[in-house]
């Protein structure tokens, strides 16, 4: 049976869609037929992190006004077998994602993939709360700041409140994905420690990614930080999609390297 799965946050610029691209790629390498959707109508990124914004054709609103079907609006990723994306409008409206519209949509979808995963807007406007309604599973987006996760407790009472599963009496299994992490920071008290996010949130952590300039130079080069078998972002993407798929696996990147004698002495990083 499909599983939608919304990744969200209640801020911006927290990695997102950054997660969403390698979340869904790691769902497919592991040999899940997986679709990642775009929901932020007027802003659309996912495409660019994907690497297909020029194939792009229809899209998501598209297929919700049956201007398009849905097979001519999905793109098939060149890279990785088994992922799809089906990108959002740059024109529209962001009133354009109907509950009807996005549901005859995901009904669709749920007949082919294993995996949906929604590529939410940050906070509460109407494409944020499309995403977040029909959501079984929330992977919940945060940076190790007050601000961060103070938003992002704010999305949870959403989650709790009023998505379809809430109507139900049915909870949402949440995710917390911490981005940005700095052993270092933290030691210095500059940022939040993983302990003090999970302490706040209240639930269970998927992954910590740490941070990383691999990150921006995937974005730039239009693929996902998860095919980056060598840096510790595209490392950990990793980690969390085994954890996401009910593996056991340990957390990495808690702690600062310990820098040796020779790095110290020639001031290296």
């Amino acid at each position: 049976m499909a599983k939608i799965i919304v990744v969200t946050s209640g801020k911006g610029g927290v990695g997102k869609t950054t997660s969403s691209a390698a979340i869904s790629t790691g769902l497919a390498l592991a040999g899940h037929k997986t679709v990642v959707i775009d929901f932020d109508v007027g802003l659309r990124n996912l495409d660019l992190i994907m690497g297909c914004e020029r194939r792009v054709v229809y899209d998501f609103v598209n297929v919700i006004n049956k201007e398009a079907s849905l097979k001519q609006a999905l793109i098939k990723d060149k890279r990785t077998e088994n992922l799809f994306i089906l990108p959002a409008s740059q024109t529209r409206d962001k009133d354009a994602l109907t509950v009807d519209g996005v549901q005859a949509v995901l009904d669709e979808l749920k007949k082919d993939f294993e995996f949906i995963i929604c590529d939410s807007p940050a906070g509460i406007e109407q494409g944020a709360q499309m995403a977040l309604y029909f959501a079984d599973e929330a992977i919940v987006v945060t940076n190790p700041e007050v601000s961060s996760v103070r938003d992002s407790d704010r999305i949870l009472g959403i989650l709790q409140s009023k998505s379809m599963r809430a109507e139900k009496g049915e909870p949402v299994k949440e995710h917390l994905l911490l981005t940005r992490y700095n052993p270092s920071r933290v030691e210095s008290a500059e940022m939040l420690s993983v302990a003090d996010v999970e302490e706040i949130l209240a639930i269970p952590l998927l992954g910590v990614i740490p941070e990383s300039e691999a990150v921006l130079k995937a974005s730039n080069q239009g693929q996902p930080v998860i095919l980056d078998e060598e840096a510790n972002a595209g490392q950990a993407y990793a980690d969390a999609v085994k954890r996401l798929l009910g593996e056991t696996v340990p957390h990495r990147f808690l702690e600062a390297e310990k820098k040796g004698f020779f790095k110290r002495l020639l001031g290296g990083k």
